[in-house]
């Protein structure tokens, strides 16, 4: 029986050891959570709205890695609160169910410019000669970008996991280079490493490119021409959701202007109104959000540091969030 007793005892004694830690988790879960997907920018972006939301609105924020899915996903239930840097068209899926559909995310309306092509480097156009993004579909031109030996180029179309990578994947069967070049995916990391090295050595390199980023501060890129964009010419299928997308859809026309908006947990206006309030009144520029990911990235600032400052020198700007 004593045996017995202690036993008990010692259950007692761990389950009060695990509801306490559990009560301790719960009361220091962050008041805000904060998505931070894998790419310079949005980085950036999202160490910005921490600090103005921590000095300005007394709140506990927390940052958190994730996917765009995983992220709106996060949004929808709650368990995150922001994801600051919503492509547009990109993410068109995730905003037509979450912030359209389920009304359950708000999308800021202050959107952010961006643009998106295929660009080399200007010692690679004037090597190759290269003008148009369609002259990848000639082999002699293609075999320049050939760094292994197969016959065929390599050109970086984005890191996986980014909706822009499948749409350049479209774009290659559209333009027809997909039977001349091998179609890379990789994190943003390691293709700007190979940008350095091919700098470097003077090799030929052909890329995804896009604004705001501080690629175009850092290397001297000649943007390959394209048609302009024509709606009609550009359907997009989601590999998820459409058996044979890709030979489904067709874009063999430039990316329309993109937007970039922050979004945010609808659970927010009634949990944290300061905070939706704010967040729903940000207002950037490509300019700015290039600049602060050159701070980052390039100069090596720590986003912590960088964005303290930022904010502490834009006070007027973080101002009119607060409004």
């Amino acid at each position: 029986m004593a045996k017995k007793n202690l036993y008990t005892k010692k259950l007692v004694t761990l389950g009060c050891a695990v509801a306490v830690s559990i009560c301790s988790v719960t009361t220091q879960a962050a008041d805000i959570v904060i998505g931070v997907p894998n790419w310079p920018s949005v980085r950036a972006t999202a160490h910005v709205l921490k600090i103005a939301l921590e000095n300005n609105l007394g709140l506990e924020v927390e940052l958190q890695n994730g996917t765009n899915p995983v992220i709106f996903e996060a949004m929808d239930s709650g368990s995150m609160h922001v994801h600051p840097e919503v492509w547009l068209p990109n993410q068109e899926n995730l905003k037509k169910l979450y912030v359209d559909g389920k009304n359950t995310v708000k999308m800021n309306p202050n959107g952010v410019a961006g643009e998106q092509a295929m660009c080399v480097t200007k010692d690679t156009a004037d090597r190759t000669g290269i003008v148009h993004l369609t002259d990848l579909t000639d082999s002699a031109i293609a075999e320049q970008f050939d760094t292994d030996g197969d016959g065929l180029g390599e050109i970086w179309i984005g890191a996986t996991g980014w909706a822009s990578t499948n749409i350049e994947k479209i774009r290659a069967k559209s333009y027809g280079y997909d039977n001349t070049m091998s179609l890379k995916e990789m994190d943003e990391t390691l293709a700007l490493a190979e940008v350095d090295s091919a700098v470097s050595k003077g090799q030929n390199i052909v890329f995804f490119c896009y604004t705001p980023h501080h690629m175009f501060a850092q290397y001297d890129l000649v943007v390959l021409k394209e048609p302009p964009h024509n709606k009609s010419d550009w359907l997009i299928l989601q590999p998820s959701a459409t058996p044979g997308w890709l030979e489904r859809s067709t874009a063999g026309v430039a990316w329309d202007t993109a937007y970039l908006h922050i979004n945010y947990a609808a659970s927010l206006q009634q949990d944290h109104p300061e905070a939706a309030n704010m967040l729903s009144k940000v207002k950037l520029d490509s300019d700015t959000v290039s600049s602060m990911t050159y701070a980052l990235v390039v100069e090596k600032q720590d986003p912590a540091e960088f964005a303290a400052k930022w904010v502490e020198e834009n006070s007027d700007a973080v101002d009119s969030w607060l409004q």
